[in-house]
């Protein structure tokens, strides 16, 4: 079983940073899966944010995010950052992690199996 722990969410206002941790834990080794962010505002679809191959060789990233946040993973700790930078309003989200060993598209929603409870970013105009 894949435990996904999210953290770093919170309330700041637009232009400012957050740095996002998705953290796995148990007998959980994040080295064996494609790792990904995505979020949902209220009343929206779930969106994908950014994700990152097993070997952390190929980053994708939403289009309304490139440029302005950035995925990571650290295997050795077992885990993976997203940082947010220049945050605005429409960010607002509640932020989720999704992790799966075996998907062709790391950017579809369905194809990821594992996913954390979320954390919630407010960005303040």
């Amino acid at each position: 079983q894949v435990q996904l722990v999210e953290s770093g969410g919170g309330l700041v206002q637009a232009g400012d940073s957050l740095k996002l941790s998705c953290a796995a834990s148990g007998r959980t080794f994040i080295s064996r899966y494609h790792m990904a962010w995505f979020r949902q505002a209220p009343g929206k679809e779930r969106e994908f944010v950014a994700a990152v191959s097993r070997s952390g060789m190929t980053t994708y990233y939403g289009d309304s995010v490139k440029g302005r946040f950035t995925i990571s993973r650290d295997n050795a700790k077992n885990t993976v950052y997203l940082q947010m930078n220049s945050l605005k309003p429409e960010d607002t989200a509640v932020y989720y992690c999704a992790a799966d060993g075996h998907i062709s598209d790391l950017r579809t929603d369905h194809e990821y199996d594992y996913w954390g409870q979320g954390t919630q970013v407010t960005v303040s105009s």
